[in-house]
């Protein structure tokens, strides 16, 4: 019976890079706990620790030894095994020298098949201390690390210098050298306050010495909770509220193992300075959380986590107060002296900043916008006159002090800027709706200039980039079309916008003198209704709804996305497999006979059978029904109407002969399908959901 111990590695280093600690200490684990699984080595669960100097985890309760393994080889059947005589023939003689056996270990196995020879043995487990340092190394070699460096004169590579290595099963220290050091029980506390040896003498005791001995909270997790609390409490001190960035929250918890929270305070005057400016520049540059009040207004305060318990705390708050002043100093004179200069007296900034060497510049990429904005605004309902203003002036942002500084800040800037030079509201605030939605589940413009500035930016770079035969090419898209497609897609779905996606290229590619690519607008349309694909994965909605709607290429996305919720609806009515089996089979008739427009011949005195009768009746009805409707968009009314067809389409299938041997008679039965097939084909087609059930 096997026994269990707890079980450590720490792999001691120089200070991490702090925004990949979180990617490593993950992939350590996982690693380890993929290859335990692998080795048949059970455990109860791991607790992972990562601090700036320090990669570790603990399995508790490892089995310390593999499970023995039943070991069975089938050698010649018994019949080839011996010769007349009784003796072992050759080939049986072979099998016991590949097995190490002698003829007594052998046994005799009946099958159906006869009789085989068989030498059976049981493989002892390898115990875990002698699997452990090659899993070890193994995990540590399969971390994502774009770059490995080495120190002094060894020829290990990690990401950072190592200076010590932990591990142990239960008390025992297991014997081996990893990443160039010998394996040990000795770790290291806070490199200010505890920098000195700690002896572990059982895995279960790691954090708590480290925590009393060595002023390290080794749990990332832990200490990123006491970070949130304490932001959160100093803000309250002073009635506010901290703004804590997931990500920046994660890289102040990646810095610090012993984290202690102080509150700074900047000069009111910087407050004239817009908020993203002042946050960007305490969050990117400082690693504070910004001070915010009720009405999220940004306070004189900021949140500094501090590596050290200091005596005289003062000291370190006037430190860093002193520090983030020139940051704010520089983004205030960035801001007054862009004012200086209006967006519209920019322009020509932008003609040597090139967007791409066969689409031109900044400039000419800010005329194309223009113009495609005016016309989507036009379509949607928008002013033309403040679309193009607002598309003219869409990238001179980029050519100022403060986005120069703050790439981040792209749009945002630029609205204030228009305020400021009295631009029109609407075309101040595309400035910083044009960007959006900037991920998925992001917002979404809300004026319909802002609308038409995110959609022409957009399209304008699909169509420039297929056109120059640069499309997105596996995991390769250094435009982002990809997003930009589905941006496009959401803001026209979402905002329920009347566009036709194929109208919508055709004006924009009429925005390029000449692009040397075919069928631009084909293969943009093409590649955008195909992102369709991924946003109803997510929203999990069946593969076979999207093919059954992207059939039909309707190129209206509102109108696109109407239709497959309608379908998905229809596929989940206990009538919708039947029908989408009758469709199939259907389709497979007309191609045949390639008789698609066969309908046109129908002749309802040719009808013979009470079921094709009966059936051709119904139809008619449902023309009359669902036409109407289909053409009011009302598609999962209509579908749902001709779920009602089901039961006629199975007697007509059952009764009818459908290629009689009357060539009159089959042609008629023929364009009878085809006028129940051109009825769901209004919206969908329905045969790509055989089979979903």
């Amino acid at each position: 019976m096997s026994t269990a111990q707890d079980f450590l590695v720490e792999i001691g280093t120089e200070e991490l890079p702090p925004k990949a600690l979180k990617s490593l200490f993950e992939a350590f684990a996982q690693s380890l706990a993929s290859q335990f699984t692998e080795l048949h080595l059970g455990f109860e669960d791991m607790d992972v620790f990562a601090s700036p100097r320090r990669l570790a985890v603990r399995v508790n309760q490892l089995t310390t030894a593999q499970p023995d393994i039943d070991i069975e080889r089938r050698g010649p059947a018994k019949q080839a095994a011996f010769d007349a005589e009784g003796k072992p023939t050759k080939a049986l003689e072979g099998f016991m020298r590949s097995c190490n056996a002698t003829l007594d270990q052998l046994t005799t196995l009946e099958t159906d098949k006869g009789a085989w020879m068989v030498f059976r043995s049981k493989q002892p487990g390898k115990q875990a201390v002698d699997l452990l340092p090659e899993t070890v190394r193994k995990a540590l070699d399969a971390l994502p690390i774009p770059k490995r460096m080495r120190w002094g004169s060894s020829r290990t590579e990690f990401v950072r210098p190592v200076h010590w290595i932990v591990m142990m099963l239960g008390e025992q220290v297991i014997p081996c050298e990893i990443l160039g050091l010998p394996a040990g029980q000795t770790t290291r506390g806070h490199r200010f306050h505890a920098n000195v040896e700690i002896t572990i003498n059982h895995p279960d005791f790691y954090e708590t010495l480290l925590r009393e001995k060595g002023y390290v909270i080794a749990s990332f997790a832990e200490r990123s909770d006491i970070i949130r609390q304490a932001v959160l409490e100093q803000a309250a001190s002073v009635n506010g509220q901290a703004l804590i960035d997931e990500e920046l929250l994660e890289e102040v918890t990646a810095l610090n193992e012993w984290p202690v929270p102080l509150m700074g305070r900047f000069e009111e005057r910087f407050l004239e300075v817009p908020a993203e400016a002042l946050i960007s520049t305490m969050k990117g540059n400082q690693k504070y959380f910004p001070v915010v009040d009720a009405q999220q207004k940004l306070m004189p305060y900021f949140i500094t986590i501090s590596n050290i318990e200091s005596k005289d705390p003062q000291q370190v708050i006037a430190g860093n107060e002193r520090v983030v002043r020139p940051r704010l100093a520089d983004a205030a004179f960035f801001f007054e002296t862009d004012r200086k200069t209006k967006l519209a007296d920019r322009l020509d900034q932008l003609k040597p900043i090139v967007f791409q060497n066969q689409l031109g510049s900044l400039y000419d990429k800010s005329q194309r916008i223009a113009r495609l904005a005016g016309l989507i605004a036009k379509a949607i309902g928008g002013e033309a006159q403040l679309a193009e203003r607002a598309g003219l002036l869409s990238k001179t942002d980029l050519v100022t002090n403060m986005v120069s500084e703050f790439p981040e800040l792209q749009g945002v800037m630029g609205r204030y800027y228009a305020q400021h030079d009295n631009e029109p509201e609407e075309v101040a605030v595309a400035q910083f709706e044009q960007y959006l939605p900037r991920f998925s589940g992001d917002e979404l413009p809300r004026t319909k200039t802002g609308c038409a500035m995110a959609i022409a930016d957009r399209v304008d770079s699909l169509v420039g980039l297929f056109g120059i035969d640069q499309p997105p090419s596996g995991t390769k898209d250094p435009f982002a079309l990809r997003r930009a497609s589905l941006g496009v897609l959401r803001i026209i779905v979402e905002r329920e916008l009347p566009l036709d996606l194929a109208e919508v290229l055709k004006w924009a590619h009429e925005g390029y003198a000449q692009l040397p690519a075919a069928n631009v607008e084909t293969k943009v349309l093409d590649y955008m209704l195909e992102r369709f694909r991924a946003w109803y994965e997510e929203e999990g909605i069946p593969a076979e709804v999207f093919q059954a709607v992207h059939a039909r290429r309707p190129t209206r996305p509102v109108d696109f996305h109407q239709r497959v919720q309608a379908v998905r609806a229809f596929s989940e009515l206990p009538d919708a497999e039947a029908l989408a089996a009758a469709n199939k089979r259907v389709s497979n008739i007309l191609s045949k006979q390639h008789a698609t427009d066969i309908a046109l011949q129908f002749h309802p005195e040719r009808l013979v059978e009470e079921a094709e009768k009966a059936l051709a009746e119904m139809i008619a009805t449902k023309e009359k029904e669902v036409l109407p409707l289909f053409e009011a968009r009302k598609y999962g009314e209509g579908l749902a109407r001709l779920a009602e067809l089901r039961e006629a389409v199975d007697r007509f299938f059952d009764q009818v002969m459908v290629m009689a041997e009357d060539e009159d008679l089959r042609n008629n039965r023929i364009a009878l399908l085809s006028r129940l097939r051109h009825l769901f084909l209004q919206v969908a087609d329905i045969s790509f959901l055989q089979g979903r059930s």
